[in-house]
């Protein structure tokens, strides 16, 4: 692929998936099929709530998630992957398995020590 071909597209890609929590959010839906906001914070206790609802937001805009409300008290939301979304799953679990073999090449290339340099 030559550089001049890219225009952007490569980064506009990466934005909807960059950051710390979309990929993780993405990989438990993906997983889960359709999972509510609760559920969703229980899995990635990391995440504040607003961080949640500011990624989930962003993934809903590009129509990558589908967010259904039900009509009742108290109010239940649930997050599922769209048909569009679901043509990111190659590049999720490509990522994946990428990130896979990169730990144990590191693991190969420095031991152990790498854990504390690579966080």
């Amino acid at each position: 692929m030559a550089a001049e071909e890219c225009n952007g597209t490569v980064e506009t890609a990466l934005d909807i998936i960059v950051g710390k929590w979309k990929p993780v959010i993405l990989f438990y839906i993906f997983e889960k099929e359709t999972l509510r906001f609760s559920e969703l914070q229980r899995l990635i206790p990391g995440i504040t709530k607003k961080m949640l609802t500011t990624q989930l937001r962003e993934l809903e805009y590009h129509d990558i998630i589908h967010r259904k409300v039900y009509a009742q008290i108290p109010p239940k939301v649930e997050y599922s992957i769209t048909e569009y979304g679901k043509g990111m799953r190659p590049i999720l679990e490509a990522m994946h398995q990428w990130g896979l073999t990169h730990i144990q090449h590191l693991k190969e290339l420095h031991g152990n020590q790498q854990q504390a340099k690579g966080k």
